[in-house]
C-alpha cells in the first residue's frame, strides 16, 4: 500500500474516533470533572489563539474565525440554558442538550470529511509546496467552523463549571 495513502487514512480514523467520543459526551448524564474540563478549555483556547495568530495575515480568515467564535459562544449560551444540573451524594452531574452538542460535533466532522474527500487533491498539491496544511489554513469556512467548535465548548465548559459550583453551594 502507498505510504501517501496510509497516513491520511490513519489520521482520518483518529479524527473520527475523537469526534465520536466527543458526540458520546453530549448524550446523557455526565459527571462534572473540573480538572478535565479546565484542561479542555486551556487546549481549545490555545488552539484558538494559534489559529487567530495565523489568520491575522488575512482579515477574511480572521473575520471568519471571529464570526465562528461568536456563533459558537451563542450556541454555548443556548446549550447551557438547556442543560440540567444535579447535585447528588454521588457527585455533581449535568445533562447537556443533546442536539446542540451533537450538531456542533457533526458540523466539524462534516467539514473534515469534505476537506479530506473532496479537497484532497489540493492538499496533495499544497504538500508538494512544503506545507501540507496550507489549503486548510486558507479556508474561511473551515476556520469559521473551527471557531464555532472552540467558542461553543469553551463557553459551555466554563458555564458548566460555574453553574455546578454554585448549585453545589446552594444544595442542602
Amino acid at each position: 500500500m502507498d505510504q501517501k495513502v496510509i497516513f491520511p487514512i490513519l489520521m482520518g480514523g483518529l479524527v473520527v474516533l475523537a469526534i465520536l467520543r466527543r458526540v458520546r459526551r453530549n448524550i446523557g448524564r455526565q459527571p462534572v470533572q473540573p480538572g478535565m474540563m479546565w484542561f479542555r478549555i486551556a487546549v481549545l483556547a490555545l488552539l484558538g489563539a494559534a489559529f487567530a495568530f495565523g489568520a491575522l495575515r488575512d482579515m477574511n480568515l480572521f473575520g471568519a474565525l471571529l464570526g465562528g467564535l461568536a456563533a459558537g459562544t451563542a450556541l454555548g449560551w443556548f446549550g447551557l440554558r438547556h442543560t440540567r444540573f444535579e447535585h447528588t451524594p454521588d457527585g455533581r452531574f449535568y445533562t447537556p442538550h443533546t442536539w446542540i452538542g451533537v450538531a456542533v460535533s457533526l458540523l466539524l466532522l462534516g467539514r473534515i470529511a469534505y476537506r479530506f474527500l473532496v479537497a484532497y487533491p489540493s492538499l496533495q498539491a499544497a504538500q508538494a509546496d512544503g506545507n501540507p496544511y496550507a489549503a486548510m489554513q486558507r479556508s474561511p469556512l473551515t476556520l469559521a467552523i473551527l471557531g464555532v467548535l472552540i467558542g461553543y465548548y469553551v463557553y459551555y465548559y466554563v458555564g458548566v463549571l460555574q453553574r455546578s459550583r454554585s448549585d453545589a453551594r446552594d444544595a442542602p
